[in-house]
């Protein structure tokens, strides 16, 4: 999100949603993003303008991204764009016999054996990559989120507003965990996506840190205390400094200050673009709401170390909305006043109270926030159509419909609670 005019908070928004190309027939995955940009474009490029979107490329083949096309005004007017963004896609890749697939990962993927890196523009970062890390694993080339750009104005604007969203992050997999599967099995997690981002870059650690970004509250701290050390470690193996810029910083939540946005990215990729929509619409109004210090005051947002808000990310990763949280500390922060609580009671909680405080930026979204709140996360109901243990073609049979999903702009309902099939705002 690059705005023409600095932006002050909440004064913008940009989206950026992932999603994986898989063969119309087999669902294995189809590394054809290059000639699906081509066919588009009418010649090999990283991007295109289509409308109010960009398409673009990412580091494989099989992986295409649409983002908003600088930064939107208001969310609710992006459903639209988006789904026929989804539509046009699909509508290119039938010549290649592919087709769109939603959730943060493919469900039997074999990473070493499927994977392709991007051979074009930027090719010598992708390449980079992977002498120094090796990306032939499900943390690099199987893993499909949205990203949620919002900007700040200075110092003060940007403190406010990283306080907020580290508060936030350890919980947004409660409401957005979509990769219950791997390896042609449960992984036993609902945000398995996640689990494996957090030990991708594993062999240079301070890369990811604890995926929960530190308290650095300023440009000159955050430079300080995250970006230089990461360009100090891996400095060694990035001798000519390719890698050593903003974007190799790969917490939950990266500042960008090139364009003065914070870039969350925690949040699993949906089976609609409503429902990422929906999502963010949920998170944008929780944070207006810290950021104005509705519950505790900004001296006390500040203060939280790593530590406990990694404990809560561990805890919705593995359970999503059924997580407990028994800080009442951290409860307390987004006025709740108990010892424990659910992370689903806690979402619960929030939305429902910011609907009526926020009506124009929340009532638009709540049929499809309601059905998240009521039925779990998109892995949850993904686990209740299918159990923990399904065959290899009971799983392409629900990844095919996952697929129709996001080609219909549906949501996803298991029987028998199928009755809320089409909730477009």
């Amino acid at each position: 999100m690059s705005p023409a005019k600095q932006l002050h908070l909440f004064e913008g928004i940009g989206i950026e949603l992932e999603y994986m190309i898989v063969s119309r027939q087999s669902l294995a995955v189809l590394p054809v993003a290059d000639r699906l940009l081509a066919a588009q474009a009418g010649g090999m490029t990283d991007e295109v303008e289509v409308g109010p979107l960009r398409w673009s490329n990412e580091l494989v083949l099989h992986v295409i991204e649409l983002k908003t096309n600088g930064p939107a005004a208001e969310l609710q007017g992006l459903t639209s764009p988006f789904q026929e963004g989804v539509t046009a896609v699909n509508r290119r890749l039938e010549a290649l016999d592919g087709q769109l697939m939603p959730t943060a990962m493919h469900p039997w993927m074999d990473p070493a054996r499927d994977s392709r890196l991007w051979p074009h523009d930027n090719s010598l970062i992708y390449q980079t990559y992977h002498r120094i890390f090796d990306c032939r694993g499900h943390g690099w080339v199987n893993l499909q989120s949205c990203h949620l750009n919002l900007p700040f104005c200075g110092d003060e604007e940007f403190g406010r507003l990283h306080a907020a969203i580290r508060l936030l992050l350890p919980i947004l997999p409660a409401l957005a965990a979509s990769s219950p599967f791997m390896d042609g099995g449960s992984s036993g997690l609902l945000d398995t996506r996640l689990q494996v981002y957090r030990d991708n870059q594993k062999r240079i650690p301070l890369i990811t840190g604890r995926v929960i970004p530190e308290p650095v509250f300023t440009r000159r701290s955050y430079q300080k205390g995250i970006l230089q050390p990461l360009y100090r470690a891996i400095a060694d193996y990035d001798p000519d400094g390719v890698l050593q810029d903003e974007w190799l910083n790969s917490r939950g939540a990266i500042a960008r200050f090139e364009r003065n946005t914070i870039e969350i990215r925690i949040l699993d990729v949906q089976e609609t673009p409503m429902a990422d929509l929906a999502i963010a619409a949920a998170v944008v109004a929780v944070l207006k709401a810290l950021v104005e210090q509705c519950w505790q005051p900004l001296s006390k947002q500040q203060d939280w170390p790593v530590e406990p808000l990694v404990t809560i990310l561990s805890a919705t990763i593995g359970d999503g909305e059924r997580a407990i949280i028994d800080n009442p500390d951290y409860l307390a922060m987004f006025g709740f006043d108990a010892p424990r609580a659910t992370a689903g009671a806690l979402w619960s909680h929030l939305i429902l109270g910011q609907v009526s405080e926020q009506p124009g930026a929340l009532r638009p979204f709540m049929p499809v926030l309601e059905n998240i709140l009521t039925h779990g996360p998109l892995a949850r109901r993904i686990l209740q159509s299918l159990g923990e243990h399904p065959t290899l073609d009971r799983l392409a049979e629900t990844y095919r419909t996952l697929c129709g999903c996001l080609a219909e702009g549906s949501m996803f309902i298991p029987a028998p609670v199928r009755r809320a099939a089409n909730l477009q705002p």
